[in-house]
């Protein structure tokens, strides 16, 4: 709660300043896309998830990212770049963690105007998970990064994330951590 000095007077926020109806706006962009239906989340009444097994200073951690691999001949993908589709990708990579690889986000949708993707630490800790591990807070960092496509149809999702698992399970990770761009 922000408090007011006494005798201050408080100043209202601008009428159109409020929380952006993300999930509104793309459901009336799937359908400008012409799939002839409004976008649907997958959702379930239950969580497929597990507790760790194995406590989180002693496991092996993957991470996932939907940031891309940057294509020289897909445009702009610079920091704060217009939306690229041109620069998706469509099939599931892997590369080393040990790697420090040139990722973008021109291609997903994000708020341009109060942020300019200028910092890959934001949408792909790749950085913060090695301090993670080399301070004890997970047991190690997986040996590959994985990225997951975003193609907004949940059959190439199912698709995606049954692959990767598949990669998850070959690198005998305990745990991923998502970071959707």
């Amino acid at each position: 709660m922000t408090m007011v000095a006494p005798g201050a007077k408080a100043e209202l926020a601008v009428e159109d300043d409020g929380p952006i109806p993300y999930m509104q706006r793309t459901r009336d962009y799937y359908v400008a896309l012409g799939y002839g239906n409004p976008y649907r989340w997958a959702h379930f009444d239950e969580v497929p998830f597990t507790p760790l097994r194995t406590p989180l200073n002693r496991a092996r951690v993957a991470l996932i990212t939907t940031a891309a691999p940057y294509q020289p001949d897909a445009g702009n993908q610079e920091p704060g770049a217009p939306y690229n589709a041109a620069a998706k990708f469509y099939q599931v990579y892997s590369i080393p963690s040990e790697s420090v690889p040139d990722l973008r986000i021109s291609h997903v949708g994000y708020d341009r105007k109060h942020s300019s993707a200028a910092d890959i630490h934001a949408y792909f800790p790749l950085a913060r998970m090695k301090e993670a591990a080399a301070a004890g807070r997970i047991g190690s960092l997986g040996p590959r990064v994985h990225g997951a496509p975003t193609n907004r149809s949940h059959r190439a999702t199912e698709t995606d994330a049954a692959d990767l698992r598949r990669r998850c399970q070959e690198d005998s990770v305990d745990a991923a951590v998502l970071v959707p761009s």
